[in-house]
């Protein structure tokens, strides 16, 4: 199974893909997408729209989760972001894929343990998790992939049919 992460942003998005098998999580690749404040909304939009459909189209996900929008005191800040979620969204909409969303301390109890984490312990994590060589830069990239861990971890396999046998 193929789970992507989203870290929603208007400047910087995080992606984060790994691979469950079994038991076992493996991390295909991680990064961000930027968009330069001095591009229009629509284009900036529009930017990250195409490269998440690049991604999709690269990695055939079977999941994808976000992090719930969460602002405690700058209302304003959240509008640029909640664009961008409504794209990723509406991608989303458009293939057809399901889309979870966790909150924060959702994300960091599923990898960290504990739900107060701070950015150096789930980038600790995610590197122990996922046995990377260093810890995944910049932070929004580490975030996106704590995401998919969580929402990874998240997921039961269907349990198998079993038939009572005659005799």
């Amino acid at each position: 199974m193929i789970v992507i992460g989203i870290d929603p942003g208007t400047a910087i998005t995080g992606y984060g893909v790994i691979r469950k098998e079994r038991d076992t999580l493996k991390c295909l690749t991680c990064g961000v997408w930027t968009t330069p404040s001095t591009m229009s909304a629509p284009d900036r939009l529009l930017k990250i729209y195409d490269h998440f459909n690049e991604l999709l189209e690269l990695y055939k996900p079977n999941e994808v989760a976000t992090e719930r929008l969460f602002f405690t005191s700058n209302v304003t800040t959240g509008i640029p972001v909640g664009r961008s979620l409504g794209v990723i969204l509406l991608t989303l909409a458009q293939r057809g894929l399901p889309w979870t969303e966790y909150t924060p301390t959702q994300v960091k109890n599923a990898v960290v343990g504990v739900g107060s984490a701070d950015k150096k312990q789930i980038q600790y994590m995610v590197t122990r998790i996922l046995s990377l060589p260093a810890p995944p830069k910049p932070d929004d990239a580490a975030d996106a992939l704590a995401i998919a861990i969580c929402h990874a971890n998240m997921i039961r396999p269907a349990m198998p049919v079993r038939r009572a046998v005659r005799g």
